[in-house]
């Protein structure tokens, strides 16, 4: 089960308690199991969602995984021909078989959800997940973050994303409200946080940047947030700042998972408490998580040695696709997963470094991008920063560093400065540049490659200091 069997309760229960808030209009308890329940009926083996948030994807999406029926849900901002390619893949693993009558939950070990991440494929990759491993996550999710049922969940990005679509299933799961957008707008998530009673945001970073930084300009009251629930990449200094100083009594939580793994570990920053700047640690393992960091062939590496994170646990997905990405399962070694991550453990503690294709050689040193980035986004004027190595003579890979400024200007004395007691003298970079705006994929994602062919090229939107 992942949540029907609790929506039918919660209906039963406080029928006219608000379920689900989407730009303003509101749908009951009840009404969100009517609205499901008629939907399920004639709702098919496998259901595709592609569609902005609206009260009618929350019920749509309640009817896709009735019985043992599944269901995908691909971003509708994606191209047509995309979509249509995804959907024609999916559909040929999803079997006819029973389906089950009226709103109930499927078989605990049946799939249920098809999730799709970005792959070296053309194509993002897709995966399944069982019934049992949504519950699973549920439990520990809820237990790590402290939902309540009196909370009012705010997750104002789309839908069709992970993070928003696990945040809306665990409300249904806990009974606790779940309000979201039409789309992302900072004024409407500060009318919502400052009229509707909102006590938990569930955001990326660079959202909880732009709600921090522009409530406190426009005095936008977030004392009544209590929680806020980030992940995506870990959490600069100049975020967490800013959110302490506009959500003073809220606990923010960072986390590390992968679509494919769950949650994997994660930590809470409380009221009061200052974050370690530049730092790589992400947290502990979440409960019923075991976290293992093996080497390519393995074998476990010495604690402080970095190597594949590797994970154990109920809530891990069933896997890939026949033919999706050259294989059916995870990597694994022995029953441990990996998504290719890189990182190492401390008194506990995991580290994450990021990717091990985007790792740095340089002189002899290995050098993870992801740290470099967190060092300096910590300096004060840097408003992001992204790194990469490029091919040199000397040292078989430069590193090198370019950053967007928060305001003004930024000299290379500043940043070499700032970086000196966070990064070792042999991870710092040797050459940085200033960006007009930062180097994005067609689909949002900062890239690094296009970093380096920026400052080959000599484009104009990147520049060397001296």
């Amino acid at each position: 089960m992942p949540f029907l069997d609790r929506l039918q309760r919660w209906a039963d229960e406080r029928p006219d308690d608000t379920a689900v808030v989407v730009a303003g209009k509101r749908l009951g308890w009840a009404e969100l199991r009517d609205a499901a329940a008629s939907l399920a009926t004639a709702a098919p083996a496998l259901t595709v969602l592609a569609e902005p948030n609206s009260t009618h994807f929350v019920a749509a999406f309640a009817a896709a995984i009735a019985g043992e029926r599944q269901c995908a849900v691909l971003d509708p901002s994606w191209p047509e021909p995309l979509r249509d390619a995804l959907t024609a893949r999916i559909a040929e693993t999803v079997p006819a078989g029973c389906l089950g009558s009226g709103l109930a939950d499927g078989p605990p070990d049946s799939p249920f959800l098809i999730g799709l991440t970005s792959g070296t494929t053309a194509l993002p990759k897709a995966f399944s997940r069982s019934r049992r491993s949504w519950q699973l996550s549920f439990e520990s999710s809820v237990r790590f973050f402290g939902l309540r049922p009196d909370d009012k969940t705010l997750a104002p990005g789309p839908l069709a994303a992970g993070l928003n679509l696990y945040a809306l299933a665990e409300c249904l799961y806990a009974g606790s409200e779940f309000h979201t957008l039409e789309s992302f707008d900072v004024g409407d998530a500060h009318a919502a946080v400052s009229h509707d009673g909102i006590t938990r945001l569930v955001l990326v970073p660079a959202m909880l940047r732009l709600l921090s930084e522009r409530g406190l300009a426009g005095g936008v009251d977030a004392s009544g947030v209590r929680s806020i629930i980030c992940a995506g990449s870990k959490l600069d200094a100049r975020t967490l700042e800013a959110a302490r100083r506009w959500a003073p009594k809220a606990t923010i939580f960072e986390y590390y998972g992968a679509a494919e793994l769950s949650f994997v570990a994660g930590a809470g920053l409380p009221p009061g408490r200052s974050p370690d700047p530049g730092g790589t640690g992400i947290g502990k393992p979440f409960p019923g998580v075991e976290i293992r960091i093996l080497d390519d062939g393995g074998a476990p590496v010495p604690e402080g040695r970095d190597g594949n994170v590797c994970v154990r646990s109920g809530m891990v997905s069933d896997g890939y696709l026949r033919d999706d990405d050259g294989g059916a399962t995870l990597q694994s070694f022995d029953g441990w997963f990996t998504v290719g991550d890189q990182g190492y453990l401390s008194a506990g503690v995991l580290h994450l470094l990021g990717r091990g294709s985007d790792m740095i050689l340089t002189a002899g040193t290995r050098v993870y991008p992801h740290e470099v980035e967190l060092a300096l986004a910590s300096v004060p004027g840097v408003a992001a920063a992204v790194a990469a190595g490029r091919a040199d003579e000397l040292h078989g890979q430069r590193v090198m560093a370019a950053v967007l400024p928060a305001h003004g200007g930024l000299t290379c004395t500043q940043l070499k400065t700032g970086v000196e007691e966070v990064l070792a003298r042999n991870k710092r970079p040797l050459d940085y540049y200033l960006l007009a705006e930062l180097p994005l994929t067609d689909r949002g994602k900062l890239s690094r490659a296009l970093l380096l062919e920026w400052i080959t090229g000599g484009d104009p939107r990147v520049r060397r200091l001296g």
